[in-house]
């Protein structure tokens, strides 16, 4: 049986899903998504890509700045949705939102539950070190991530994966988790498990200052942190080459063997002393330059062996 689905999601995470939604013949009576942003140097207002992909299939688009008026409760209980799936939509739900399909809210998060409920998860899980993480469906209720999980996928975080690739894998796997668990919604067939009180831990909000690369830590938390935050928001370091103070991106890096003072460079390759260990800069960036590799950099801003990074 096909479902009548209210879609609510905004980045490029959520647009295979809806697509698959809409592959699958569910009736999308409506999708919601975050209002057109300013972007770009003319800073134009553009649609966000699931209103995009909205666009292309002729759905119904709706941009309320808020849910949490009346005639916004009304406008969602007048869709007539047997459910509503939300995926990183960016924008709470209320009660009377929670409540309006018949057979609830499912939500996709980009973790297994209970660890990293919150607005990161993929980031912080390889910040943290993880060596797996997962894809979830569950059902909303008003706390944080906090509503019975339905289905889930596990996913291996290798070691050099960054946020960028396990976003890609995550995004494809939800996309089927999702409408299998419609499916199984439609049928009857779907159910619920509690999540455990033990293991909860929050996926917080990336904030400007914990991207700054701190040469004290150790060379492994270091590699962590710059394939979590790569390619956005990135890790930077602060330099000085004769202009001023700038900022220079690191992309990608690898932990090797060796020591010294933290932000000692060991050789004219990239290598960078940490509070223990060493990593080696493989790709990095400057402002207003493309990428290129740690011994590329050195050789243009004229460092090498014994300079020291800040």
């Amino acid at each position: 049986m096909n479902l009548r689905v209210v879609f609510m999601g905004t980045p490029d995470f959520a647009v295979p899903t809806l697509a698959e939604i809409v592959g699958q013949g569910h009736d999308v009576v409506a999708v919601y998504t975050r209002p057109p942003a300013a972007a770009g140097r003319g800073m134009e207002l553009k649609p966000s890509p699931v209103h995009r992909m909205a666009d292309q299939f002729g759905l119904p688009v709706f941009n309320p700045v808020t849910l949490r008026t009346g005639e916004a409760s009304a406008t969602f209980r007048d869709h007539e949705a047997d459910v509503a799936v939300v995926v990183a939509y960016g924008m709470l739900l209320p009660a009377s939102i929670l409540d309006a399909p018949q057979l609830g809210c499912l939500n996709l998060h980009a973790s297994l539950l209970p660890r990293w409920r919150g607005a990161a998860p993929i980031q912080r899980a390889i910040m943290a070190g993880d060596v797996e993480t997962g894809i979830a469906v569950m059902k909303m209720e008003q706390g944080l991530d906090t509503g019975p999980v339905a289905m889930t996928e596990r996913v291996a975080i290798t070691p050099d994966m960054t946020a960028g690739e396990l976003h890609d894998r995550l995004m494809g796997l939800g996309a089927d988790l999702m409408v299998r668990a419609l499916a199984a919604l439609s049928r009857g067939g779907l159910g619920f498990t509690p999540q455990p009180e033990a293991g909860v831990t929050y996926a917080h909000k990336l904030r400007n200052e914990e991207s700054l690369i701190e040469w004290s830590r150790s060379s492994q938390s270091l590699h962590d942190h710059v394939r979590g935050l790569s390619p956005f928001p990135t890790a930077y370091f602060l330099a000085d080459f004769g202009k001023g103070t700038e900022r220079v991106k690191v992309l990608r890096t690898r932990v090797e063997e060796g020591g010294g003072e933290p932000g000692l460079l060991l050789d004219d390759q990239g290598l960078v002393a940490c509070g223990t260990g060493a990593l080696r800069l493989l790709q990095v960036q400057r402002a207003g330059k493309g990428p290129v590799t740690g011994a590329e950099f050195l050789r243009g801003v004229r460092l090498g062996a014994g300079a020291t990074l800040i």
